[in-house]
């Protein structure tokens, strides 16, 4: 591997936690220690960004969407995110949705429920296709649930 490789991994790191630190000082939302969130992101700070809650060692990957309103119900929720989850690239995360701890959402997927712990989740609407797995960190899943 060059320089050149091993600068742009570094620097890619450090971009990732800015994302997690900007996100919780400057929008005060409640984001975990270790979480990893995408530049490409979105979270919602504009009407309510209080309501954004992701726990710790959580990844959340390019283009998904957290929602914590909807003006048109005039609804403020707070959106939740469990400890050692993954969301997928360009999922939608609704106002009001809990996704339990060690979750795995799939690319795309529109969360319009809450998802119980150690589920992996997807469709549009969102449903639950495997139950009882076991995620390490950032929710790579192991192959067998350790109960």
């Amino acid at each position: 591997m060059n320089i050149l490789s091993k600068g742009r991994i570094f620097l890619y790191g450090k971009l990732v936690k800015f994302q997690a630190w900007k996100y919780k000082v400057l929008y005060r939302m409640d984001i975990g220690e270790g979480a990893l969130i995408s530049r490409k992101a979105t979270l919602d700070r504009g009407i309510n960004p209080k309501g954004v809650h992701i726990s710790k060692f959580t990844r959340v990957t390019g283009g998904v969407l957290f929602l914590a309103h909807d003006a048109c119900r005039q609804l403020k929720a707070d959106t939740y995110v469990g400890d050692n989850c993954f969301i997928g690239a360009r999922s939608i995360i609704l106002p009001g949705v809990r996704i339990g701890n060690e979750c795995v959402i799939g690319s795309g997927s529109v969360v319009t429920k809450d998802i119980p712990d150690h589920c992996v989740a997807a469709g549009n609407p969102a449903r639950v296709i495997r139950e009882n797995v076991c995620c390490d960190k950032y929710g790579v899943i192991q192959s067998k649930k350790s109960i």
